[in-house]
């Protein structure tokens, strides 16, 4: 016998409910991509018009919580460059749950996915990146200002499509130039929020790896490190220590004296060409080392000294593989081009690379958000040295006073790294044997800081505190 009419009624009811739960976000819902272990979480991707009458469109995947998804919140993660895919770096090689097998043509689980803890959401911004692209092609011409400015109008669209997030708790994360993308993104969410008298943005905390902040201090960082780790001699870092004013050095490079540009070129030839300086202590083509911030090398090619991105193969591999872009409903328009890591076509705006963030994270902290900033500490292209001392200036701007001093903090009974906590909403860790792309190097520890941020708790600093 079937159901009565008013059983069938109710059922219908209960699955309209559930499609008006998910906006249009059906549409996106990825079946499962090839070569994907099986998983019982879901997974989307596709894209968000940020502006219709140019054509413009910036593509995401999304990642469910593995577990109990709808009581977990949203985290955004970007990558940097500017100009780097946080689908590909992100998404496949750092936090997100696959990774790419060694053929080219499969996925393995990552167990030390981020998606463990929060349900986890990665943009290829500004258009230009990856798959996210424009018809109009004066939209390549981006800069931090329009970069947040489409996030924004992203986010807004993205929620229209899952509006069961929009009351969400709200964690915006990243690293390198995401310490221009985050803050500065997370301060054009705090106006919508002043100036909107409906729906307002539940931001709850930012967190930044060895995020470019201050390219000054960042340079000079660089330099210390490589001596300090003797990678570079007592005289080339004497000299850059003595002939490199680096608060003068632009955008195009062309304040730094003869004498400066000298001694950093004896220190690129002194490090030579077998060192990664994203994570100084591993061999070259070691699988932590994933290909990001070749942008940034436009204008700290003086500065930074490169990166090997032989491992990044496997990736580029399968992202050009027809039925990955079709499971992932990416590249919707085929474009004339290959997906890769980081844009090759794309205009930024240099003289935003010399942008001093630390009065952004000031006006966002005073707003009550949350800011760790994390450094892994084998990372010389932006390195722990520089991001401590802004963190530390950045405390003594808001008058605050240490509040957990600098100290060991643990993962699985092991140092996990240093931390210190200024007030209740300024944290600085680092992650011990970390390199440039925290998550990947040292998943464990990176997942563990993970943890203890969105719960905005200490990170524990004996070996007997679970993270759990």
């Amino acid at each position: 016998m079937g159901p009565s009419v008013s059983a069938f009624a109710g059922l219908l009811v209960a699955l309209l409910a559930m499609a008006a739960a998910h906006g249009c976000s059906d549409e996106d819902l990825i079946g499962r991509l090839p070569g994907q272990p099986r998983v019982h979480f879901r997974q989307y991707g596709g894209y968000v018009t940020v502006d219709e009458k140019a054509g413009r469109n910036l593509f995401y995947y999304f990642a469910e919580a593995q577990h109990r998804p709808h009581h977990k919140p949203l985290t955004l993660w970007l990558n940097g460059g500017p100009g780097c895919s946080s689908v590909g770096g992100g998404g496949f090689t750092e936090l997100g749950p696959f990774f790419p097998r060694g053929d080219g043509r499969s996925l393995r689980r990552n167990p030390k996915s981020w998606n463990k803890a929060s349900n986890m959401l990665f943009v290829e911004s500004p258009a230009g990146v990856g798959w996210s692209y424009s018809n109009t092609s004066s939209d390549y011409n981006r800069g931090d200002e329009t970069t947040a400015v489409d996030m924004l109008k992203f986010l807004l669209g993205w929620y229209e499509k899952f509006p069961e997030y929009k009351s969400r708790g709200l964690f915006l994360t990243g690293e390198s130039y995401a310490g221009h993308y985050i803050p500065q993104l997370a301060n054009v969410l705090l106006q919508h929020n002043r100036h909107s008298s409906g729906f307002k943005f539940n931001l709850k905390g930012l967190a930044i790896g060895n995020p470019l902040l201050n390219l000054a201090v960042d340079a000079a960082a660089t330099y210390e490190y490589l001596w300090s780790h003797g990678l570079i001699s007592e005289e080339t870092g004497f000299a850059i220590k003595k002939e490199c004013d680096f608060g003068k050095y632009t955008d195009s490079g062309d304040n730094l004296s003869r004498s400066c540009i000298k001694a950093i070129n004896d220190a690129e030839k002194e490090v030579g060409d077998y060192i990664n300086e994203y994570d100084v202590i591993l061999d070259v083509c070691y699988p932590s080392i994933v290909e990001q911030e070749l942008r940034l090398r436009k204008w700290a090619s003086k500065i930074s000294i490169g990166v090997d991105v032989c491992m990044t193969y496997e990736r580029h591999f399968y992202f050009n593989l027809p039925e990955v872009q079709d499971a992932l409903h990416a590249n919707r328009t085929k474009l004339p081009y290959t997906w890769s890591m980081c844009s090759g076509f794309l205009n930024y705006t240099e003289s935003d690379v010399s942008i001093d963030i630390l009065p952004v994270l000031e006006t966002i902290i005073r707003h009550g958000i949350p800011v760790w900033i994390f450094s892994g500490d084998q990372d010389s292209v932006v390195p722990l040295l520089g991001s401590r001392a802004l963190t530390r200036k950045l405390a003594g701007e808001l008058g605050f006073n240490t509040t957990g001093p600098y100290g060991a903090w643990f993962y699985e009974g092991q140092v996990g790294g240093w931390a210190t906590e200024y007030g209740d909403m300024l944290t600085f860790a680092t992650v011990r044997g970390a390199s440039h792309m925290v998550p990947f190097s040292q998943p464990g520890r990176a997942l563990a800081l993970f943890k203890s941020f969105l719960a905005n708790r200490r990170l524990p600093n004996t070996t007997s505190v679970p993270i759990d």
